[in-house]
């Protein structure tokens, strides 16, 4: 685990980072959303680690392998260096109730978005603050495990309503790219700035991609 504790922003992928086409996992259906690279970048130069926290059921449920994920996953991640946008992190959970396999068969697995258990595992590995830290969804379960893990700042991408009127306040944005002001604004705690900064600039480009637990 980090011993400085920094602030994150949390990216949900499908939706997110891409166009949600529905259990995507090859790389010629992986379309970028337009902004996601200046939003990255900004998370970046102001020291804010970056992870990615996405529900991959269509594992469990038998429609791609766990290594077509990984495969997608190190493509994505390389792009996101060429873009000097470096992702920090990668979650994922491939359980479901209805799992096509038995390891992957879980009732209620405590890594499967609305719950926490992706974001509270990063926040262990790395060292984060959670109440400065921000999350990006385009559903109600990415805004509700953000809050449940004490996420401080939700937003909320893409034109899907949602109705979940205990959720606390969120900002809505139609692409990423829209975010970036509004990432931008959000202070620094005092005092974390600078050494924010600079473990950033001393951060190698990563491609560690956690595996599920």
């Amino acid at each position: 685990m980090s011993s400085t504790i920094r602030q994150a922003l949390f990216l949900d992928r499908d939706g997110v980072i891409n166009v949600d086409r529905g259990f995507v996992y090859r790389r010629e259906d992986f379309e970028w959303l337009p902004g996601i690279f200046d939003l990255v970048r900004s998370a970046r130069r102001r020291g804010l680690a970056v992870v990615v926290v996405t529900n991959q059921s269509g594992i469990g449920r038998g429609y791609y392998s766990e290594e077509d994920f990984f495969d997608l996953t190190g493509f994505m991640q390389q792009r996101f260096e060429a873009e000097d946008a470096p992702v920090t992190a990668v979650y994922h959970c491939p359980f479901h109730p209805e799992a096509e396999a038995a390891r992957y068969r879980h009732p209620d697995h405590p890594w499967r978005k609305p719950h926490p258990g992706m974001l509270l595992q990063a926040r262990a590995d790395l060292g984060l603050d959670m109440a400065s830290s921000v999350i990006f969804g385009d559903r109600s379960s990415d805004l509700e495990a953000g809050a449940a893990a004490g996420v401080g700042h939700l937003g909320l991408i893409g034109s899907v309503d949602i109705d979940r009127p205990l959720l606390p306040p969120y900002q809505r944005f139609v692409t990423p790219g829209d975010a970036v002001p509004w990432l931008e604004s959000l202070a620094v705690p005092h005092g974390v700035a600078s050494r924010l900064d600079e473990e950033a600039s001393k951060e190698a480009p990563a491609r560690r991609v956690i595996r599920n637990r």
